[in-house]
């Protein structure tokens, strides 16, 4: 008796070649910085009192990261450091981003550079800029009478 069997000598190749290519799209997701700097997302918003940025900063020590104020200058830096004690070889992908990171940011000429302040929790660490008095929104009162701002409670003798 004879086998026949139908001999496909690319077929290993082709395989490889697609899973060559699925594992490079992987890693050049994962690629968008640097691998030794990062950059932490970073929320901004903005209330009458204040502006608040929320920065991720998880698996990094409020001793790692520096905050400084230089003119008008919002700089934050710090780092990320890689956990030596795990071993390294049973990681099969590595997406968080260790190393040294640096922000900074513009603050507008409202910003009291006296009342900021830096709250680090659960990982996420929050700084709080109070703007200064003159550039918070105010309402004012409106009074009744007439042009000269008097009040109109005047009465008259005749």
């Amino acid at each position: 008796m004879t086998y026949q069997y139908r001999c496909e000598p690319y077929r290993g190749l082709a395989h490889f070649q697609r899973r060559l290519h699925h594992f490079a799209q992987q890693e050049a997701a994962g690629q968008e910085q640097s691998p030794k700097r990062f950059s932490p997302a970073v929320d901004i918003y903005e209330d009458e009192q204040s502006y608040t940025l929320k920065l991720d900063v998880a698996g990094i020590d409020e001793k790692d990261i520096d905050i400084k104020l230089e003119n008008s200058t919002l700089s934050i830096s710090g780092e990320r450091k890689f956990e030596s004690e795990e071993k390294t070889s049973n990681y099969r992908r590595v997406e968080r981003r260790y190393g040294r990171f640096g922000r900074a940011f513009t603050l507008p000429q409202t910003v009291d550079s006296e009342a900021i302040t830096a709250v680090y929790d659960k990982g996420v660490l929050k700084i709080r800029l109070v703007k200064k008095a003159d550039a918070k929104p105010r309402q004012i009162k409106i009074n009744v009478g007439n042009a000269e701002g008097e009040s109109g409670n005047t009465t008259q003798n005749g």
